[in-house]
């Protein structure tokens, strides 16, 4: 029954953000499951259905992808009657998905499912795919790839973070680098070592690519 929802939810996020061009398509969902599964396994903790089953929906009522936030925890909430969940996996699931943003700004979270799945969500906004996926989305929020005259910011309100204006390498600087800091598992920490120096090397070389350092 559990891999029968699985297969359904699947269908259901695939259905709903395979066209998305943020870097929060189909494709950040199935690594996010993937990263959080191996965490679980590694650190041999969490409720495994509750994590794959917040892994594959945490993005369906994120405010950046949605105009309409309360229709689309209301969607959330649809689907999770629809598969007729029992109402402690229902508020599991939504409790996780409601404190793992890194504009929630909650620092403490209310399980081991949430650390991981929020430690797997956070993987893959680094490292080699995390760069791809600031680009894609600064490109779709119409923010310039880099500004110099702009400052990095800090200490933002959660509206700030969303509305203020920013470049995509500030970015890095604003959110991207601080995540291996914000981590919960030691398996994630490792992981995100190697991804946290990719992005430090690229942005060395992107300095001196920008200032035609021959």
């Amino acid at each position: 029954m559990k891999q029968k929802m699985i297969g359904l939810t699947e269908k259901y996020v695939y259905d709903q953000l395979n066209l998305d061009a943020s870097g929060h398509d189909w494709f950040h969902i199935d690594r996010v499951r993937k990263l959080a599964l191996h965490i679980a396994k590694e650190e041999k903790r969490g409720n495994a259905f509750i994590i794959e089953m917040a892994a594959l929906l945490h993005d369906i009522p994120d405010d950046k992808l949605n105009d309409d936030v309360d229709a689309a925890w209301g969607k959330l909430d649809d689907w999770l009657q629809e598969l007729k969940l029992d109402e402690d996996r229902v508020k599991a699931i939504q409790e996780i998905i409601r404190t793992i943003s890194y504009s929630s700004g909650q620092l403490k979270l209310p399980s081991i499912e949430a650390e991981i799945v929020q430690d797997a969500d956070r993987l893959d906004a680094i490292g080699a795919i995390g760069i791809a996926r600031t680009f894609a989305f600064g490109g779709k929020k119409g923010q310039p790839m880099y500004d110099p005259e702009l400052p990095v910011r800090e200490n933002m309100s959660k509206m700030e973070y969303r509305k203020g204006k920013s470049s995509s390498v500030h970015h890095f600087y604003e959110k991207l680098l601080r995540l291996q800091d914000k981590l919960n598992t030691s398996t994630a920490k490792k992981i995100a070592s190697e991804r946290h120096e990719y992005m430090v090397g690229y942005l060395k070389e992107f300095y001196k690519e920008w200032d035609v350092r021959l």
